[in-house]
């Protein structure tokens, strides 16, 4: 059988051929009588179906130059459609008309037909070229070549021409659909707006009833909404009220599936036109509907449609009532749990989720909904750190909603408030003036540059009273300046502190609904991103008793961390907070249990912070400030303390409180009570005194423990004898004593004088010189070794056991009568080295041997000397409480509570008493409790200077 002959159509260049003499003459030609087709609709026909469809195809297409007359066809055809109207919503802008007209003339074969077209419906014919002709170059703009030679080209504006003057749905479908594809270059789709492609295009939206055209038009407005200033654009021209309406008309899934990518996109970034368009258009309501649909795609674009509504305030009360907030809870939680999704694809819904707290109707919702939990959960998270002060931020609309706030207490609110008082701010997008809360929509006021900060905190001051509208808000407001008057303000405990004292402002009566006193008037207060944590804060310390959550360990750090270490003076509002706790009566027990007092004076007074022990860090220079500060709020304690239920309080911990409170009153009774008989009673007659040494060498019950305990000893010898403690004793050199004369020196020399009639033989083999009368009357050990019944009272040479040439040096010179000539230094290693098992431990054992009371006395004050003088340091007083000796632990005891030691110096140093003493309280608690008593006098102990 002989082969088929091919058809001219099979040709590439056949196609091209009629395409360019189409473009060039006219869009008829004779029919062909056997196909009832003219050669370009059989050319268009077969590029659409087998040139351009096959493998690489649109490539060949584009390089043998198929874009240019495929354009000039589709500009005769523009040519040769029906007239614009000359006005009108829909009309394509000037620059379109003009192209047109200066399309070239059509030739005689085509003017009757362009003549005779006089509505929207071509002819048959201009029909069929046109839909073969924009199908083949919507498939062409598939490809990124082909879309910008199609621009390069010029070929938009016949596209838009098009889409207005033809309005065939299948015509409107692959123009469309061209122009999408078109649009996902950003150059192109910039010139598709500045054609008037996007009225046209909203206008089909409404007059289109076939689905798959519906579904282009969708794709070409999401294509151009690829820019903040495109999709503003968008929503202006009103493309998202058919959007919404046509997605509350329940169309079919495909046509559904598109109109919520549509969405997406136009609200990203969402503006109030889009916002009012999309709900004035009824689509909040389906859009919580599809956030349940089966198709995953479906569901995820809605519920991102929906966190991206919450942007605008105008919006957020109505997507309430739609049930929107259960829906974004319900999300975000699923997220958020085992095995959810990522941090960064929570992040919108955290987002919508603490916008949502702006208005009332909603913060009730989501309290219903275990919104309060989610949001502390997220406090916790450290991988949400960036996210925090917005979630902050968030919680302060409930500040006058006492079941949330006694809710988020119980959660645990109040030490992560504290936490994130000296964190830093996280990167997240400033929220605009149209976010601030709905509840007061008259607050709408002319745009202004103005921080976010201050823009989304703007209608909360309105809502709660502190200004009646936008017009009270002075326009002087700086963002960072925020003025925030608080209910009640304390009275100052310490008149004489003025400085300190914050801004007193008179106090107003607010109810709900009605505005406070004029913000314009008030004291401003800096307003920076820990600003909304002191509201909340000072929120809770205005409770009756906020002991509980407030006066514990991690809310004073973080209150005291922020006061000392905030870059700029910190803000009056954490002074009122820690003035208030401390003027509370109902606080003083949560002070003292929780070493709250000890803690404000170590921070503020002595500029010790937890993080500064005990290895020492720089602080801000403010300390005459902080002193201040710190004495200040001690005062407060005190007028606590001092006043009968502070008694009654302090008496009941002391007697009847647990060990750990007991111990904790203790140790805070010196820092707060300043009554001799109160004190005394107190510490001494009830025996809080040794009830806090005997917990010394217990696990500490607080990081500082040891530090607070060395400070209060101080503090109680002080208050025990103050007149004592007002100087310490003069300084003595390590040489001053050598000017006394050595009485054994002489025996030394090649020509002792008198002569020695005795020598002593140590272990080593060394023969020291000694005199016998001397040395018989030195001690009873001797006199009944040299003068008795013994052996050795008729030898000339004596051994001497046990004894290394060092440590018989001090005796030999005290047998001979030497008192302070020097010798008693020999045998002490310098400070830094070990004193047990040293010469100078070895001398004293010997001297006790040898019955020789003064000699211990001697060496044990050069030992003191040497290491508790001016070149010893703390580290060295555990050393020489090692040696065991009680006139030493006096020494040492003396060393860490003298007045005027550096307090980091006496922490360090009862540190190292209690390493030393080891579970053997008994002596450390005698020395420390006979210098705080007084019992020991100045004279008797060594150098106490630094």
């Amino acid at each position: 059988m002989a082969a088929a002959k091919p058809t001219p159509t099979e040709s590439l260049s056949f196609c091209l051929a009629q395409l360019t003499a189409a473009a060039g003459e006219g869009l008829g030609g004779e029919k062909d009588t056997a196909t009832n087709e003219t050669p370009l609709g059989r050319a268009l026909l077969s590029l659409r179906t087998r040139h351009v469809k096959a493998a690489g195809g649109i490539e060949r297409f584009r390089a043998r130059g198929g874009l240019r007359p495929l354009l000039g066809l589709l500009r005769r055809a523009a040519a040769a459609g029906p007239a614009p109207p000359q006005e009108g919503s829909g009309s394509a802008p000037s620059t379109v008309s003009s192209t047109v007209s200066a399309a070239p003339t059509p030739t005689s074969g085509s003017a009757p037909s362009a003549a005779s077209s006089s509505t929207s419906s071509p002819p048959v014919r201009l029909r069929k070229t046109l839909d073969l002709a924009l199908s083949i170059l919507a498939n062409c703009c598939t490809e990124g070549a082909c879309r910008d030679e199609v621009r390069r080209l010029g070929g938009i504006l016949p596209l838009v021409t098009i889409l207005q003057c033809v309005k065939t749905d299948s015509i409107q479908n692959r123009t469309a659909r061209a122009l999408g594809n078109l649009a996902m270059e950003p150059e192109s789709c910039g010139d598709i707006h500045s054609a008037g492609a996007v009225p046209l295009l909203v206008e089909s939206l409404t007059a289109c009833q076939d689905s798959q055209c519906l579904q282009s038009v969708v794709r070409a407005l999401r294509n151009l909404a690829d820019s903040p200033q495109h999709r503003l654009a968008l929503a202006q021209q009103g493309a998202v009220r058919p959007l919404a309406e046509l997605l509350a008309a329940a169309p079919d899934p495909a046509l559904t599936s598109a109109l919520v990518r549509a969405l997406l996109e136009l609200s990203r970034g969402c503006s109030r036109a889009c916002a009012e368009q999309l709900s004035l258009g009824g689509g909040l309501g389906p859009l919580v509907s599809l956030a349940s649909h089966p198709k995953r795609a479906v569901r995820e674009a809605t519920i991102l449609t929906l966190a991206n509504l919450c942007a605008q305030g105008l919006v957020r009360p109505a997507l309430g009532n739609a049930g929107g907030v259960e829906v974004l809870l319900g999300e975000l939680r699923q997220r958020r749990g085992p095995g959810g999704a990522s941090p960064a694809s929570q992040q919108p819904l955290v987002r919508a989720v603490c916008l949502l707290c702006r208005e009332a109707i909603n913060r009730a919702r989501l309290r219903d909904a275990g919104g309060l939990e989610l949001l502390m959960g997220l406090l916790r998270d450290p991988r949400a750190s960036a996210w925090h002060p917005r979630v902050v931020a968030a919680l302060v609309g409930f500040l006058y909603d006492t079941g949330a706030l006694g809710r988020l207490q119980a959660l645990g609110l109040v030490p992560l408030l504290a936490g994130q008082l000296c964190g830093e701010a996280g990167d997240e997008e400033e929220e605009g003036r149209e976010a601030a809360s709905w509840d007061f929509p008259e607050e709408r006021t002319p745009e202004r540059a103005e921080a976010g900060s201050f823009r989304s905190l703007r209608s909360w001051l309105i809502s709660e009273g502190y200004a009646a509208g936008p017009g009270d808000i002075s326009p002087d407001w700086s963002p960072e300046r925020c003025p925030l008057p608080e209910p009640s303000e304390p009275a100052s405990p310490a008149p004489g502190v003025t400085s300190l004292q914050t801004p007193r402002t008179p106090r107003t009566s607010r109810t709900p609904g009605t505005p406070g006193r004029s913000p314009g008037a008030a004291p401003e207060e800096p307003w920076g991103h820990e600003g909304p944590a002191l509201l909340l804060l000072s929120r809770f310390s205005q409770a009756p008793d906020p002991s509980g959550a407030l006066v514990t360990g991690p809310a004073l750090r973080g209150l005291l961390a922020y006061v000392t270490g905030a870059p700029g003076p910190p803000s009056p509002r954490a002074l009122r907070i820690l003035a208030r706790l401390t003027c509370n009566p109902a606080c003083l027990e949560a002070f003292v249990r929780s070493y709250g007092a000890a803690l404000l004076r170590s921070w503020l007074v002595l500029g010790v912070a937890p993080d500064d022990w005990p290895t020492p860090r720089a602080r801000p220079a403010r300390r005459s400030q902080h002193r201040e500060l710190g004495e200040m709020l001690l005062q407060n304690l005190t007028v606590q303390a001092e006043s009968p239920f502070g008694v009654g309080a302090l008496t009941h911990l002391l007697l009847s409180g647990s060990p750990e409170d007991r111990v904790a009153c203790a140790l805070t009774l010196p820092f707060i009570c300043r009554k001799p008989a109160l004190w005394r009673r107190l510490l001494l007659d009830q025996g809080g005194l040794r009830l806090l040494l005997r917990a010394l060498t217990r696990p500490a019950p607080h990081p500082l423990f040891l530090f607070f305990a060395a400070d209060s000893l101080s503090c109680l010898q002080a208050l025990v004898s103050p007149t004592v403690s007002l100087a310490l004793p003069p300084a003595i050199s390590l040489d001053q004593d050598l000017a006394s004369p050595c009485l054994y020196e002489p025996l030394l020399g090649s020509a002792p004088t008198p002569a020695p009639d005795l020598h002593f033989l140590l272990d080593s083999g060394l023969r020291l010189p000694a005199r016998r009368a001397a040395s018989a009357t030195a001690s009873p050990f001797f006199r009944a070794l040299l003068a008795g019944s013994f052996a050795e009272a008729q030898m000339d040479l004596v051994p001497l056991r046990g004894l290394s040439p060092s440590a018989a040096w001090p005796v030999l010179h005290h047998l001979h009568g030497c008192r302070g000539c020097g010798a008693a230094l020999g045998p002490v290693p310098p400070p830094g080295q070990p004193l047990l098992g040293s010469e100078a431990e070895e001398a004293l054992e010997a001297a006790g041997r040898f019955l020789l009371p003064q000699l211990e006395e001697e060496l044990e004050e050069a030992v003191g000397r040497i290491h508790l003088g001016p070149q010893g340091g703390p580290e060295s007083v555990g050393e020489v409480f090692r040696l065991g000796r009680p006139r030493l632990a006096a020494h040492c005891a003396r060393w860490t509570l003298g007045p005027g030691q550096c307090p980091r110096k006496r922490a360090l140093a009862l540190v190292g008493l209690v390493e030393a003493a080891g579970e053997e309280v008994g002596p450390l608690a005698e020395a420390l409790l006979a210098v705080v008593m007084g019992v020991e006098a100045w004279g008797k102990g060594p150098n106490l200077d630094c």
